[in-house]
């Protein structure tokens, strides 16, 4: 036999077999891998039913599931009784992992309470079909309060202004979360989230006029502050905004009066003088005594 051909041969044999033990070891080593990461896996806890925000969660909506170490979720549960009667603050789906963040702490209230953020208020208004945007007001969208009223003072025309801008409306009538479908809800009341003073406004608006919801682009943030309008503006008449109450002029200060000392009353007058009246036919004379004792 050609020695060429066994030298040929012995090689390629020997490079077969270093070639099957390589394989043979990485093989073996990523199998060993697997049964590793298969012997380390830990429980988690998803929801066994779809879990809806305002709803506490009880054993019956939970299950256990075994999921790789490496797989965990962050901010995930691994035993039941850490989720049990706690409120529902974001839509759960079947078999989603239950996360910290969408439950809120036990004992923290039942509906819509949980989802109020720390120094927030939730404030109700009764609407209409006209105040409520003819039902189209649903859950999560952004929108703005007008209000209509006769302000006090001197001008008492009918003025309707901005009183809130880029309100979240949490609920539509007892309907936490929007329909799947996107349908309107015909709601007699809105529930908004406000702060406190906004809570004050709205409710003086409520009170003292008529209110109106204008629906807002939810990306659509920035605020606009109109100036409002008034009744005499609708007819092309300017209206000029009510003027203060001028200042009333100082009154001047009274000057003394001078009391004028009353002049001496004159003398009587002389009594009159005796006379003697002395007629001769039709002539007629008047003599005094005092000029008769002289002649």
């Amino acid at each position: 036999m050609d020695r060429r051909f066994l030298t040929v041969l012995g090689v390629s044999l020997l490079f077969a077999l270093v070639v099957s033990s390589l394989f043979y070891q990485m093989t073996a080593r990523a199998g060993g891998a697997k049964k590793t990461e298969q012997g380390e896996l830990k429980d988690l806890v998803v929801a066994a039913k779809p879990l809806t925000v305002g709803i506490t969660v009880k054993p019956a909506d939970v299950k256990v599931i075994k999921i790789a170490n490496d797989q965990f979720p962050k901010m995930g549960f691994a035993k039941v009784e850490e989720v049990i009667d706690r409120p529902v603050i974001s839509n759960i789906l079947l078999d989603e992992p239950l996360l910290e963040g969408r439950l809120a702490a036990r004992g923290s209230g039942l509906g819509i309470a949980p989802i109020i953020p720390v120094g927030m208020r939730a404030v109700t208004v009764r609407v209409n079909d006209v105040v409520g945007v003819a039902g189209f007001v649903m859950p999560g969208m952004r929108v703005d309060v007008l209000v209509t009223l006769r302000p006090p003072g001197g001008d008492s025309t009918t003025v309707t202004t901005t009183a809130l801008e880029n309100i979240l409306v949490l609920t539509a009538g007892t309907t936490i979360q929007p329909d799947a479908r996107g349908q309107a809800i015909n709601a007699p009341n809105v529930t908004l989230l406000v702060t406190p003073d906004q809570a004050e406004i709205l409710t003086l608006a409520s009170n003292e006029g008529r209110i109106q919801l204008s629906l807002r682009n939810g990306g659509d943030g920035q605020p606009v502050k109109p100036p409002g309008i008034r009744l005499a503006q609708l007819y092309g008449t300017p209206s000029k905004p009510p003027q203060p109450a001028a200042a009333s002029a100082p009154r001047p200060r009274p000057r003394p009066v001078t009391v004028a000392q009353a002049a001496p009353p004159p003398p009587p007058p002389a009594p009159p003088a005796d006379q003697i009246v002395v007629i001769r036919g039709n002539q007629k004379t008047v003599e005094t005594v005092s000029n008769l004792k002289k002649n």
